[in-house]
């Protein structure tokens, strides 16, 4: 008597996904098909990760969300947090030499700039309204007397912010002439974040040296023996490219931005509807396995 024929296998085994953009709306919700979406495939054994460029004390209410032990990428790959443990798993530290170059130049432009570590993040007090609420949206951070910044120690990312330059690639090229050495670096219109729509600011972040979110698919390999190959990346923005371009399905949401829907294997819709729960649903939950 022939034993019956194994369902084939499914050519992914985790999930890698943004978090503004994509896996929350607007609101900073996650639709409730995906979520549920995701706690039915992590049942059957699929590893679901967030991979962010939002710090640790902004990630970690989602996660509560989620309910998921799995770790999480956080800023932009600069740490790794497992809600779990609650604890920090690893975090790259931006050197005392790059440091040096941060306060020199925040001395020169009097640009305002945000130092954060695991569990706190330091800014001068805002100088005008434009500055207060540029900064309102962030969890937690603490304002402190300019000279105080220079004692803050480790720095996992200094996010700058300034109106000065008409859009984020020139405020990144400037940074690129005055703070130089080994960096892992993204940048930003904050106006293209809900709650900033019509700042004038433009933002630019600095963290130590890294992979970017692709820090994730490394992370995945190392402890969980899963190739890049058989991860699906989801994004919507530049910072996203890193996971997107490595992992073995790449995808993009309907509302991403133009650069990483080129380099998108696949685009689906937007944050606001269950795009990612018809995702999950057709390559983790369905009957048949989509073949890649």
């Amino acid at each position: 008597m022939q034993a019956d024929p194994q369902p084939p296998e499914r050519p992914y085994q985790a999930i890698l996904l943004d978090l503004d953009g994509t896996l929350v709306n607007a609101r900073g919700e996650v639709h409730p098909r995906t979520l549920e979406a995701l706690r039915q495939a992590h049942e059957r054994g699929v590893v679901v990760m967030v991979a962010t460029g939002r710090s640790m004390i902004a990630t970690r209410p989602v996660l509560q969300v989620l309910g998921l032990p799995t770790p999480a990428v956080v800023f932009n790959g600069a740490g790794i947090y497992c809600p779990a443990q609650e604890r920090m798993l690893e975090e790259r530290l931006l050197s005392a030499r790059i440091l040096t170059q941060v306060h020199r130049y925040l001395e020169r432009s009097q640009d305002l700039a945000v130092f954060m570590g695991a569990h706190e993040k330091f800014a001068r007090a805002p100088r005008n309204d434009a500055e207060a609420r540029a900064l309102e949206g962030l969890h937690q951070i603490q304002t402190v007397p300019e000279a105080a910044l220079a004692e803050v120690e480790n720095v996992l990312r200094v996010t700058f912010l300034t109106d000065r330059h008409p859009d984020s690639h020139a405020y990144h090229a400037e940074l690129e002439e005055h703070i130089v050495g080994p960096t892992y670096r993204t940048h930003f219109s904050l106006a293209l974040l809900p709650r900033y729509v019509g700042s004038p600011f433009q933002v630019a972040d600095v963290h130590a040296p890294c992979l970017g979110k692709a820090e994730a698919l490394r992370y995945l390999e190392e402890t969980l023996q899963i190739p890049p190959q058989r991860v699906v990346a989801v994004g919507d923005a530049y910072n996203d490219v890193p996971m997107v371009e490595a992992a073995g399905l790449g995808v993009c949401m309907g509302n991403g931005v133009p650069g990483l829907q080129r380099r998108a294997k696949r685009i689906i819709g937007d944050n606001e509807g269950p795009a990612i729960a018809e995702l999950v649903e057709e390559l983790f939950l369905s009957e048949v396995p989509t073949q890649p």
